[in-house]
């Protein structure tokens, strides 16, 4: 246990990686609020967390407006990081790239179903001031010289704004400024919630301390739901496990961004490629109709089959040189994937007046985390959204069966 546990809480939150601590910095940062804050983390090594294990990236190639507003203020906050989260002199360092997503489509023309959606998303990221080039076939043989495109009808790139990061300096960088900032973080688990009325009053932890609490934020990762139900309210959202592999191809590439292909393969270069070659990661998500194996919280093994039988023959396929590679380290983690619109839930609870979640947020809390950090936040102080307008992701629109539905999900 970190130090002694504050016998009461303005906030607590449950989940102390990057949501949570982002909410936490957010808070403490904000001159209108002067409460304690106590983050409640079991693990605090986040050896298991999502925010370690992810491949890290943000992008604005989302189809709603909502998603492309919270990546937009994302990668504004990840450029100006130091003017956030430097703390006593030193500015975090989380080697942002932006290098871009390349979404595929499939098929010979524009009328193409896959055609159609990139030429409808673009519009709607463009009208938002998203920076997305869209390529027909013979442009993206021009820009991308390395990829095979003659099964492809066009493609949509991110010319700024999209790329990969360090999520576990991220993550750490929000911890350690709360923290300066006054944050407390307890090393323990709630494993209880109490409720009177309309409200909770306290968390029970498992060392036996109780928390008084004025507001309780559920960012609890993949064990969202638990936390949820502590509270008698059910969410959608489970831990789902995602595999993500290295592999080192021979020959070194240009300009290649992180590249999506309409089978469902991705990847992108890790470093910077030498005399030797390039490093990439890449995985790809579950064929519509085949099982999608939940996490039982402890097993992180790797399916040893996946990649040689299915992600490398795509990959291959899409950008001929990985014919040569050296397969590497591979390794699993979860994602709290929320199985009603793969969207994130947050905000208020409609019969619990001080719960707010960040829950579901199905492989985007990366490079989420700063937008909602700070919206919830503001709902704390305020009650209501100030900076970002999220309530198209808040909780009601379970119970009234209103998908948020993206056409591009990885």
């Amino acid at each position: 246990m970190s130090g002694s546990v504050p016998v009461s809480a303005d906030v607590v939150i449950v989940g102390g990686a990057v949501i949570g601590s982002s909410i936490a910095y957010h808070l403490a940062r904000d001159p209108a609020f002067s409460g304690r804050i106590v983050v409640v983390e079991k693990d605090p090594t986040y050896a298991k967390a999502a925010s370690a294990l992810s491949a890290a990236s943000i992008r604005q190639q989302f189809s709603t407006a909502v998603n492309i507003r919270i990546s937009l203020y994302g990668i504004n906050f990840l450029r100006h990081l130091g003017e956030h989260l430097t703390v006593d002199g030193e500015v975090p360092v989380i080697d942002l790239h932006e290098g871009g997503y390349l979404y595929l489509a499939s098929g010979s023309g524009p009328a193409d179903a896959g055609a159609v959606t990139l030429h409808d998303n673009h519009a709607i990221q463009t009208r938002e001031g998203a920076d997305i080039a869209l390529f027909d076939r013979a442009g993206l043989a021009a820009q991308f010289a390395w990829l095979h495109v003659d099964d492809l009808a066009c493609g949509s790139w991110g010319r700024t704004g999209e790329g990969w990061f360090d999520g576990w300096a991220l993550m750490q960088a929000f911890r350690r400024k709360a923290r300066s900032l006054g944050v407390t973080y307890v090393t323990d688990e709630v494993v209880d919630v109490v409720r009177q009325g309309r409200k909770v009053v306290s968390v029970v932890l498992k060392s036996g301390e109780v928390i008084a609490c004025g507001t309780l934020v559920n960012a609890a990762g993949a064990n969202g739901r638990k936390v949820a139900a502590l509270a008698g309210i059910d969410i959608p959202v489970v831990p789902k496990k995602r595999f993500v592999y290295t592999f080192h191809c021979k020959e070194a590439l240009a300009g290649v961004p992180l590249l999506i292909d309409p089978s469902g393969a991705w990847c992108r270069p890790e470093g910077r490629p030498d005399a030797s070659g390039q490093l990439f990661i890449g995985s790809i998500a579950p064929a519509e109709g085949e099982p999608d194996p939940e996490m039982d919280g402890n097993d992180f093994s790797v399916d040893p089959h996946l990649f040689e039988d299915q992600l490398w023959p795509l990959l291959a396929h899409r950008i001929p040189a990985f014919e040569q590679i050296r397969p590497g380290r591979a390794w699993a983690g979860p994602y709290d994937m929320n199985l009603f619109d793969h969207n994130a839930i947050l905000g208020p609870v409609g019969d619990i007046d001080n719960l707010l979640l960040a829950n579901g947020f199905s492989g985007h809390g990366l490079q989420q985390s700063p937008a909602v950090g700070r919206a919830l936040a503001e709902w704390v102080i305020h009650g209501h959204y100030r900076t970002l307008d999220v309530s198209d992701l808040g909780f009601d629109r379970i119970a009234k069966q209103r998908p948020v539905l993206e056409k591009c999900i990885i």
